[in-house]
């Protein structure tokens, strides 16, 4: 196996930053369409030969030296009795959204065999894989999926996660225990299924004042991480708003830290405790650039992480879907270029 994602994770020496980037199976590939077109997203993510053929068009088509799972960070709060759609132009909806305590006492915690197909999937993608690059597993942080479950589908401002979280408190932190109950379980499922590294995603924690991302979020995530079975398997964290987080973030004691584009990596890194690695944080919006600009801004970060151990390139979040393919693949060609 190429390991060389897993030594970054671990913070051992490599020849160069390995590189994957979030969304990297997605909407910017013509492939991505081809298959998107026959089928719903949900069946997408429920049917594991189709996982497995989309978790492959960019280990295939961009040489990426690790692939990621296709699934959704919604699936857990599917399985727990959310009524949930995707819908085109519109995202995720939760049809039956939870807003009281009874709603939060009828979702069940006991589900991990309702996601089984994600299990499934991942055994296809191995067979593919064949043992040349790593695999990574991933969930929604709690706070993120907890977010979809009150708003019942994307919010610009969670106004309504907020009103639970300051005037019923403890409803709120009984949701977040059990979404954190499932997704412990789930990313255990994925784990023995044979992932080989794991992603854990809060994409709506800049949602979030200091104070409350401690309580409502970082307390959750450091519960699942410290319930993972995670012998040689790194544990990823990233959350929009990391920049910020990064200190938090640390406490859970992930291996690597995914930081979003506002901060410098290299200040992050040296604040952060010896042995955890970072991974970042290009503005994905320069992949929109002309091609020299894409080079001399990927060259700019490795430059600036020149010696450090325990890099991973990525994005500081996800890969739009219009971005151009062949900007995307120009990039990965640079990095893969690139010696310390």
């Amino acid at each position: 196996m190429n390991t060389l994602f897993l030594d970054a994770a671990f913070s051992k020496q490599t020849e160069r930053p390995p590189v994957w980037m979030m969304r990297q199976a997605g909407r910017f590939m013509p492939e991505y369409w081809e298959i998107k077109n026959k089928y719903s997203f949900l069946e997408m993510c429920k049917t594991p030969e189709i996982a497995a053929d989309v978790t492959m068009l960019p280990v295939d088509l961009l040489g990426i030296d690790a692939a990621i799972l296709f699934s959704d960070i919604l699936v857990t709060g599917e399985a727990m009795g959310g009524d949930l759609s995707f819908t085109q132009g519109v995202g995720p909806k939760f049809a039956n959204p939870v807003r009281t305590l009874k709603d939060v006492d009828a979702l069940e915690v006991d589900v991990v065999d309702r996601l089984q197909y994600v299990a499934d999937a991942i055994k296809v993608i191995q067979q593919r894989l064949n043992g040349s690059i790593p695999l990574i597993g991933f969930a929604g942080a709690p706070f993120t999926v907890m977010s979809y479950l009150v708003e019942g589908g994307s919010s610009k401002d969670f106004k309504l996660t907020k009103l639970l979280m300051h005037n019923q408190p403890d409803v709120a932190h009984k949701l977040l225990a059990k979404i954190a109950k499932v997704t412990a379980d789930y990313l255990n499922l994925q784990i023995a299924a044979g992932v080989n590294a794991i992603q854990i995603f809060d994409s709506w924690a800049l949602a979030l004042s200091w104070n409350d991302y401690q309580e409502f979020s970082h307390r959750y995530i450091n519960e699942i991480i410290a319930n993972l079975n995670r012998k040689d398997i790194p544990v990823i964290s990233f959350c929009k708003g990391s920049s910020v987080f990064a200190p938090i973030m640390a406490e859970a004691k992930p291996d690597v830290v995914s930081i979003d584009w506002n901060a410098d990596l290299l200040n992050i890194k040296k604040s952060l405790p010896a042995g955890i690695a970072v991974q970042g944080n290009l503005d994905p919006h320069i992949l929109y650039a002309d091609q020299p600009v894409i080079k001399k801004e990927i060259l700019r970060l490795f430059e600036r992480m020149r010696g450090e151990n325990g890099f991973i390139f990525n994005l500081g979040h996800g890969i739009m879907p219009d971005i151009p393919f062949d900007n995307v693949k120009y990039a990965i060609e640079v990095i893969k270029a690139f010696k310390y």
